[in-house]
């Protein structure tokens, strides 16, 4: 593409997916270019991408729909930017990406895109799903139970994903009671290395905790990540009431106590308590 035609898309408001492209080219042109962007890689560009997905999560998270639409176009820039880096290395292009999961959509909904019947349970369709997802794991040569989970996701994240993996053949405990039994053992462990062991195995143990912690999530059919991404939530607006009511006090936290907070703490939680009941 010549210089004049190049400019001309990357003026163009409605230049689409093509002008981000020419966009991201011309950034890291390495006579043209942006200096920063000339000089970044793979494995300094991941942490950005997983940083927007969260700003993505984030802004669904509160409802902030008008904020949506600029993190999503973050979130697609670092997928851009990655594909540039690949062509420029002469591993694959955006079209690769683009064709690569697309095809993957269509093989893994064949009661969509194929012959099979529509008429299916969700429970059915999951299931038929993994039965996709474990037979491409099979032609990528991954043929242990917990190949393929990704060593990059969020730890809790992660911890359920290795879970699921191996109940899938049958390494799971078949019923609720046996998780909570099992967290009572592993908090009285954790009480125990406290006090004997060396700060590396109490730091295991208190692993071995929250891993037995993700199992309960798992079995009980809740998001972790999510339910702690709510109570952070909770957490952040009941800390700011107890500031709040501080200052109509003519103080900030600095200047109370514990007792003080926690009985503010208490007081907000009530009122929180009261505000539902009204509102039900």
């Amino acid at each position: 593409m010549d210089l004049e035609t190049s400019n001309r898309l990357i003026h163009d408001p409605d230049g689409g997916l093509p002008r981000l492209r020419e966009i991201m080219a011309r950034l890291r042109d390495p006579q043209t270019g942006c200096p920063w962007d000339i000089e970044q890689d793979f494995a300094t560009i991941a942490p950005y991408t997983i940083e927007e997905a969260y700003e993505v999560a984030d802004a669904i998270e509160r409802q902030a729909w008008g904020e949506l639409e600029g993190e999503l176009g973050d979130l697609l820039l670092q997928a851009v930017y990655h594909a540039q880096m690949a062509d420029e290395a002469g591993h694959f292009d955006l079209d690769g990406v683009i064709r690569v999961i697309s095809d993957k959509m269509v093989a893994r909904h064949p009661h969509v895109f194929g012959e099979e019947s529509r008429d299916k349970s969700a429970e059915q369709q999951t299931q038929d799903w993994e039965k996709i997802k474990a037979a491409e794991r099979a032609a990528k040569a991954e043929g242990r139970v917990l190949d393929g989970v990704a060593a990059g996701l969020p730890a809790l994240m992660r911890a359920v994903k290795l879970q699921k993996r191996a109940a899938r053949v049958g390494f799971d405990w078949p019923a609720v009671d046996h998780v909570i039994a099992k967290i009572v053992e592993e908090a009285g462990e954790l009480v125990e290395a406290r006090d004997h062991l060396s700060h590396a195995e109490l730091t295991e143990e208190y692993g071995d905790l929250l891993f037995v912690m993700a199992n309960l999530a798992r079995h009980l059919d809740i998001d972790p990540e999510a339910a702690l991404r709510g109570t952070n939530a909770k957490f952040i607006r009941r800390f700011r009431a107890v500031e709040d009511r501080l200052a109509a006090r003519g103080r900030k936290p600095a200047d109370s106590d514990l007792a003080e907070m926690d009985a503010l703490w208490d007081a907000v939680k009530a009122d929180e308590k009261a505000a539902k009941l009204i509102a039900k």
